[in-house]
């Protein structure tokens, strides 16, 4: 495609060098770059695009897309306000010759957009259509599997999957659109099909000054400009805000205040959830093979949006069913020593408490909880998390979880403060494997083990390096190591 093509209605304040050359790739990252690329010279947190710019040249970028001018490099130089918002742009030009036949699904909310994801997908395709997810645990579609890197990709990559996923037939990509991809306008001028917002708790407050800006951001997509409708949560204090501005064709879901679609005859036990879904006044029997109230809410979402696009009632409950389990949530892992052993990715106030309330449904003796806080995150819900985890947990064991750039033992210390106002039934254990191998050695006929906070992550990050590191595989190890030797270490 043409440079004149990309660039067409973009608002430059400098082009210099200019030639209208053919672009065959487009790129963020110098290293990456090959023959014929147009590089975008991105400030991010930690490293600032423009230091690499002559790099991407030698490597074959033959323009360049910057907030700065540089006098070293001779290809043309097109000097724009806001890079990322441009490269969006010029990333939904690039891909949108088959992209644009994908029509996308966004999933907005602090928790539960990754199952909310899965769950649509599996009821659109009992439906007959072809489906994709894009979120947390990466993106999948037909028989690929593309690796997570962040929760929302980055504009190149989402559109370029977005283009893969046309190549392969899917009509649908549900993903999850989140409060950094919506203030970085990774999406672009992408109008979506439709939204699902699950709810607004706190979360990420080390990147946004407060909560009220956090809200404001997962709000501002809910707006006929973005999207074509809206699913919104009537339960949530922000849902009914989203539902009151009336910026938006909406449709709300709920338990406890008045909606559109409801669930009533919840019945939450270890083998799943059972109960009975008014979809629009169309009486449905649901069953989801995972416990937790909030998956009673994640299944009304998707399946409030699946009834809006004309799927039927026998489909939905079908595709409801079909979803087997959803990587990292609520995850039952193995029974040992009489206990029931999960893992969730719950790493935030709300999604712990969550977690640790309908996990108490369905313990008959003790619940234990190993969980931990991540580094250079908000430090603001560490202490909040250890008064709820002192709160709902017979016994938790306070851990590290990816403490990057940060003292380990002072992210345990801030959770530690909030503990002790809530109770002392708890020990820190700084070494994630220990702190599982000595809540194993506590549990017995009766009790619930639940390791939080990572999920399905396959990594531990310390000081910028990603560790090899399952929480899963962790304990089928050390339960393995105990039924062979009889002791963990």
């Amino acid at each position: 495609m043409k440079l004149s093509q990309l660039l067409s209605g973009i608002e430059t304040t400098k082009i210099l060098n200019f030639k209208d050359l053919e672009i065959e790739d487009i790129d963020n990252d110098s290293r990456e770059v090959f023959s014929r690329s147009l590089f975008f010279a991105l400030k991010g947190n930690n490293l600032d695009g423009n230091r690499f710019v002559l790099d991407a040249v030698k490597r074959g970028a033959v323009a360049v897309i910057s907030d700065t001018a540089n006098d070293s490099v001779k290809v043309p130089q097109i000097i724009v306000k806001d890079v990322k918002k441009v490269m969006a742009e010029i990333a939904m030009r690039f891909y949108k010759p088959n992209g644009n036949r994908v029509k996308v699904i966004g999933v907005v909310g602090t928790n539960g957009k990754t199952t909310t994801t899965f769950i649509l997908k599996s009821i659109l395709e009992q439906a007959g259509y072809k489906a994709g997810v894009i979120g947390t645990l990466g993106a999948f579609y037909k028989n690929a599997v593309v690796e997570p890197d962040l929760t929302t990709p980055d504009s190149i990559n989402f559109y370029k999957i977005l283009k893969d996923m046309a190549d392969s037939g899917v009509e649908y990509a549900v993903v999850e659109l989140s409060a950094h991809a919506i203030a970085q306008k990774r999406t672009g001028s992408l109008k979506f099909e439709g939204l699902i917002f699950t709810n607004c708790t706190q979360d990420h407050l080390d990147y946004f000054k407060d909560f009220n800006e956090y809200e404001s951001v997962k709000a501002s997509v809910f707006d006929s400009h973005y999207s074509n409708f809206a699913v919104v949560n009537s339960d949530d204090a922000t849902g009914i805000k989203i539902l009151n501005n009336n910026k938006i064709k909406s449709f709300s879901y709920g338990i406890e205040n008045p909606s559109d679609v409801f669930a009533v005859n919840i019945l939450n036990s270890k083998n799943g959830i059972n109960f009975v879904m008014n979809l629009f006044d169309d009486i449905v029997d649901v069953y989801y093979s995972s416990s937790g109230m909030f998956n009673v809410y994640n299944c009304l979402g998707a399946a409030t949006f699946a009834s809006i696009l004309g799927i039927s009632s026998s489909d939905i409950a079908s595709g409801i069913k079909n979803v087997k389990k959803v990587a990292g949530r609520m995850e039952f892992v193995e029974n040992f020593n009489g206990a029931d052993i999960y893992v969730d990715y719950a790493h935030t106030p709300d999604g712990l408490e969550n977690l640790l309330k309908s996990l108490r449904q369905i313990t008959k003796n003790n619940l234990y909880l190993v969980f931990g806080c991540g580094g250079n995150r908000d430090t603001s819900k560490r202490p909040i998390m250890g008064e709820i985890a002192g709160k709902y947990a017979d016994f938790t064991v306070i851990t590290s979880d990816n403490p990057r750039f940060e003292d380990a033992y002072q992210i345990i210390s801030d959770i530690e403060s909030g503990f002790r106002k809530s109770s002392l039934a708890y020990i820190t254990i700084q070494n994630r494997e220990m702190a599982i191998g000595y809540a194993l050695s506590k549990i017995g006929e009766g009790d619930v083990l639940v390791v939080s906070g990572k999920g399905a992550e396959n990594y531990q990050e310390i000081m910028g390096v990603k560790l090899k590191y399952s929480d899963i595989e962790t304990i089928k190890e050390l339960i393995a190591k105990i039924k062979f030797s009889g002791d963990i270490i």
